[in-house]
């Protein structure tokens, strides 16, 4: 068979599959069932246009992997051939743990296990299928590997995966804040002293990119309505998996029904192999399709909130710099359950309190951005740059809000 395949990608253009490896592996169900997720899981409610999927941003980390490997090579930075590979196998999978929604039901359905850890799990079964092929793949992505830059390719403040869902993202969505020169930044990396480092004649696309990250981050992942639809999707959930647990048969596929019958943790994940079995069947279709049925289900709650969900008939969301009090909350809660005449104690599904944070950057030894001086001397990028912003986009921003029906 002819692995040699040219893809066209609507933000890069024509992408081309460096091996036979990577080609299998993309061929593989573990990766095609990204294809069955979104990026972005709510976000159409606020931008129509994002519906993309986890599988258009492996591919396009990959190629971004493809273009900094050869970005270093041609800086006389040593990087095998197996190691090249590995690299572009594990920026492939590095999403592959996502469930339904992405980052919307993360910790809903599982709890505490976070996608990454799956992606660990997903790796090592695929490890095993291809007979050890991934071994170094697997070094590098649990930065286990002696080179510790190639770790920061694919899991840094800089990596391959941040540069193409901010530009990926900003496409689908149509926010153009968040459009970056990843193309210049990958031509100003470099190495020194096993770590990545960009040339100092980069530093403005740099801070373009910071930038970019925190307008993205309010304009779009931390957008008010987006946080309401996330709210209303994780509350449905939660309703669905208790009164499953209680006895009540709901219509769900059999892994969406295994997952909100039992509470499954992370000794659970890791233990038991028909855990991993069950969450490789699901992704976003198992839930749309539950909840559109739950509309009609026999529990007024979860029907409540199946019906907004599906109707797009989301909460309200009033935003704080300061902490909410919880007796502001509570009568909130209890304003929601005259209001729908429920149990006091289903308040908890239509009015809420939690927080967003914004880290468009954090200074960290080992995540850093870091600049090369023409010097040759290396400094944070927050040091280095003559942009006092950048300082304060050091800081974590931090929103509360109460969620609540009008």
């Amino acid at each position: 068979m002819n692995k040699s395949k040219i893809i066209n990608d609507p933000v890069y253009g024509f992408l081309s599959i460096p091996s036979k490896l990577v080609y299998d592996l993309i061929e593989h169900p573990f990766v095609q069932r990204l294809r069955r997720i979104r990026q972005l899981g709510m976000t159409e409610i606020v931008y129509p246009g994002a519906t993309h999927s986890r599988f258009h941003h492996a591919l396009g980390a990959l190629h971004l992997m493809m273009n900094a490997v050869f970005t270093l090579r041609q800086k006389n930075v040593k990087i095998s051939d197996a190691e090249a590979e590995a690299l572009y196998c594990a920026i492939l999978l590095h999403d592959i743990g996502h469930g339904p929604y992405s980052h919307s039901l993360e910790h809903t359905l599982i709890h505490s296990v976070p996608h990454e850890s799956i992606s660990m799990m997903m790796m090592q079964e695929l490890n095993k299928q291809f007979k050890g092929k991934l071994d170094l793949c697997i070094q590098i992505f649990s930065n286990r590997y002696k080179k510790a830059f190639l770790h920061q390719l694919i899991s840094g403040q800089l990596d391959m995966d941040r540069l193409d869902y901010l530009g990926r993202d900003s496409f689908y969505t149509g926010v153009s804040e968040g459009i970056i020169g990843s193309e210049r930044i990958i031509h100003m990396l470099d190495v020194v002293n096993d770590e990545l480092v960009v040339e100092e004649k980069g530093i403005y696309s740099i801070e373009k990119f910071i930038i970019a990250r925190r307008l993205m981050y309010w304009q779009v992942y931390l957008h008010k309505t987006v946080v309401a639809a996330d709210v209303l999707l994780t509350n449905t959930m939660r309703r669905a998996a208790e009164v499953s647990k209680e006895g009540m048969q709901l219509y769900a596929s059999p892994a969406l029904d295994f997952f909100l019958k039992n509470h499954i943790d992370v000794k659970q994940f890791m233990e038991d192999p028909n855990v991993l079995n069950q969450f490789i069947q699901l992704d976003d279709s198992d839930v749309i399709s539950a909840i559109k049925n739950w509309q009609f289900c026999d529990d007024k709650v979860l029907a409540l909130l199946a019906k907004n969900l599906v109707n797009r008939n989301l909460p309200k969301i009033q935003l704080s710099s300061k902490v909410i009090p919880m007796k502001e909350v509570a009568e909130m809660q209890e304003q929601m359950v005259k209001k729908f005449k429920l149990k006091p104690e289903q308040g908890i599904y239509f009015a809420s309190m939690n927080t967003l944070a914004n880290d468009a950057y954090k200074v960290e030894k080992s995540t850093g951005i870091r600049i090369l001086k023409k010097s040759g001397e290396v400094l944070d990028v927050t040091d280095a740059s003559d942009n006092y912003n950048l300082k304060a986009l050091n800081q974590t921003v931090k929103k509360y809000y109460l969620c609540y029906y009008r």
